[in-house]
């Protein structure tokens, strides 16, 4: 069973604490998710749809905005999330 941190009933995103592979199940709040990618340890998973443009919550705030539609079960990263937060990954100046 993989673990993960749902801290929020807002949270439209959850945290995995152990790797999980495409096609593995995951029962959330009742909810039973497929992952639809590959997704890598402390990366997050979407546990609803998401429409490009919105939102996306994780530990009950905003941490960013879908720059594309992410669906349940797929892993959500700097590919399909554009930080409100930065990204800490480029140099400041």
């Amino acid at each position: 069973m993989v673990g993960y941190v749902h801290a929020a009933a807002s949270d439209n995103l959850i945290t995995l604490v152990q790797p999980m592979k495409a096609g593995e199940k995951l029962v959330v709040d009742g909810q039973e998710f497929t992952a639809l990618n590959d997704i890598p340890i402390y990366h997050k998973m979407a546990v609803a749809d998401i429409r490009a443009g919105m939102p996306v919550y994780k530990y009950g705030e905003v941490m960013g905005v879908a720059s594309q539609d992410i669906r349940a079960g797929e892993w959500a990263h700097i590919h399909n999330i554009d930080s409100t937060r930065g990204r800490g990954d480029k140099a400041h100046r």
